[in-house]
């Protein structure tokens, strides 16, 4: 029932958002992945990429489309995409990231890369933080706080796929410091686990052009398509072809930003 009246809200905050001018303009037919023109010379040209999210890897104020159909369009990015609107790393809820984690994501799938959203809806649905174990815990994490989610996916991806586990942050309007706590734990699970992360919340110079686009941002956390395919695309690009371009060399635990 809970996901359900989850479910309601956002379809009618849709309906409402649909009539905005920040969303018709944002979203006009120009910046839609159809109007891409394809890189073939992409160094992400023909990489296997899985994308676990919520809304904003979804593309909720897009249309549907996010960074990820993007880097499909441009870079030929073979993507695996799944993403559903409102749900939290933490808990086993149905739809979910874990639910989803090894439905979507079978073990007998071979993936060049994993990215993995840093969800800004555990804090909203008030979903216990948890705690970063100890080096030498691999397994039984606690799955109802958002770091023993993250732990979870972390050991799951690096057990399944043997790849670059990539998670990336997101904008939002934090006065109560709340994500900025999260973003700060990432780092701390990431000298355990030594995955990369892409800190988009921490990244000035992302802030500056969303700041110059008055509809790159349908609000503070989902962008429209001008502002994935504008500001986000090529962030994702120059990062993930970096990582890509460092795996087997130790250097996956680099903070990327």
């Amino acid at each position: 029932m809970k996901i359900q009246n989850q479910g309601a809200k956002l379809q009618e905050l849709l309906v409402s958002m649909q009539g905005s001018a920040i969303y018709q303009q944002g979203n006009a037919a120009e910046f839609s992945p159809d109007k891409v023109a394809f890189n073939p010379h992409s160094p992400l040209a023909g990489k296997k990429i899985a994308f676990l999210g919520s809304s904003v890897t979804y593309g909720f104020a897009a249309k549907g489309k996010s960074f990820v159909d993007y880097l499909a369009a441009k870079d030929g990015v073979l993507a695996t995409k799944s993403a559903i609107s409102g749900t939290t790393l933490a808990g086993r809820e149905s739809g979910g990231y874990l639910d989803r984690l090894k439905k979507d994501f079978p073990g007998n799938i071979h993936y060049d890369a994993f990215v993995c959203q840093l969800s800004t809806n555990d804090n909203r649905h008030g979903k216990d933080r948890g705690i970063v174990t100890s080096t030498g815990q691999r397994s039984d994490f606690d799955l109802t706080t958002t770091l023993g989610a993250i732990e979870e996916i972390c050991r799951y991806v690096q057990a399944n796929f043997n790849c670059p586990l990539v998670f990336y942050t997101c904008l939002q309007d934090d006065p109560h410091h709340q994500y900025a706590d999260l973003v700060d734990q990432l780092g701390n699970l990431q000298e355990k686990w030594h995955f990369a992360i892409i800190d988009l919340f921490n990244n000035e110079g992302l802030l500056a052009s969303t700041a110059a686009h008055p509809q790159a941002m349908f609000d503070d956390v989902h962008p429209t398509q001008e502002g994935y395919l504008k500001i986000w695309l090529p962030v994702f690009e120059k990062e993930l072809a970096a990582i890509l371009a460092n795996t087997g060399k130790d250097d996956e635990n680099e903070n990327y930003s």
